[in-house]
């Protein structure tokens, strides 16, 4: 796959589609069985409060993979992301509900660099909460 996005055809400042993804315990059990994580602060409500959470919580690297969707999305070629990166500022709280919470990802292209590159910044909330700071991805274009 190549990227289907045209590296002339973006300006600074372009708008990425925003994207929101449900999570539910379910979620998380599922990610934990792909993943080999099963710290229990992500399916043990009992444990999770026992250590100072409010809730169980989704795993960190879930809610980053989830805000990198939007990117490989926009792109059309998950190989075209260069570099990525964020760090992890507050928790995604998963309530034992049919709801669950909801993680909302928008993005912008914030800088044109060189090799058909760009910096394309995220802000991936949840419950109102920006739980990615400084979540950056350089990607190269087509």
């Amino acid at each position: 796959m190549t990227a289907k996005i045209a590296y002339d055809t973006v300006e600074v400042g372009t708008e990425l589609p925003t994207q929101t993804f449900p999570v539910t315990r379910a979620t998380l059990v599922q990610y934990a069985g792909a993943s080999g994580d099963f710290n229990p602060i992500h399916w043990n409500e009992k444990f999770a409060k026992q250590v100072g959470l409010p809730d169980v919580i989704a795993h960190g690297m879930f809610t980053m993979a989830e805000a990198a969707r939007v990117v490989t999305d926009w792109v059309g070629d998950p190989g075209a992301v260069v570099e990525y990166g964020v760090r992890f500022t507050r928790p995604v709280v998963v309530p034992n509900d049919d709801e669950g919470a909801v993680i909302e990802v928008s993005g912008k292209v914030a800088a044109k660099l060189d090799d058909q590159t760009v910096r394309v910044d995220l802000t991936a909330t949840s419950a109102g909460q920006k739980v990615l700071g400084m979540s950056r991805a350089v990607v190269r274009l087509a």
